[in-house]
């Protein structure tokens, strides 16, 4: 757990998201981590944008490398066609190997354009996920009790949960 006592830095949370985006993530993030305790006193977010997806990985180690942050939330929108689904694998191999080269999390929120027809329905999963993503950052350093109480329970970013599994 990251504690902040009167002798250590300032936590940083690195946000880092895409142009080609159809909804703002990033913003989404910002915003719920800055309706968590200790906002600018524990911790404080750094935030980068790239073009897309595939840009995300370098930025998000760059993130943790240059700038110190304990733990990046990554953020981007894969297209609806088969190469964008092909692209968002290899995006997210960068991302897992970003991860490992500076054994740092680095939380990968993707949201593909095709999971959902209708517009509205689509701009809530974004914001849903973004900011469900971003909390999950902040439970990671701050209180990971919060996930360990979730296990097993089927809670997804973006749309309902699917709730636990029961044996008969």
């Amino acid at each position: 757990m990251a504690k902040k006592n009167k002798k250590s830095k300032i936590v940083k949370i690195g946000v880092v998201d895409t142009m080609f985006a159809r909804y703002n993530m990033g913003d989404a993030a910002i915003t719920e981590l800055s309706e968590c305790p200790g906002y600018n006193e524990t911790f404080k977010v750094i935030a980068k944008t790239v073009p897309g997806f595939k840009d995300l990985a370098v930025a998000a180690k760059n993130l943790i490398e240059q700038d110190g942050c304990s733990i990046v939330v990554a953020l981007g929108m894969p297209g609806s066609a088969p190469i964008d689904k092909q692209c968002a694998h290899e995006a997210a191999l960068g991302i897992m190997q970003a991860q490992l080269l500076t054994s740092t999390p680095i939380l990968e929120v993707f949201v593909h354009e095709d999971e959902a027809s209708d517009p509205a329905m689509l701009a809530s999963v974004f914001e849903n996920r973004s900011r469900s993503h971003a909390r999950n950052a902040y439970w990671m350093l701050f209180d990971p009790e919060q996930l360990r109480q979730r296990a097993g329970q089927g809670i997804r970013q973006g749309f309902d949960d699917a709730g636990p599994l029961k044996l008969s």
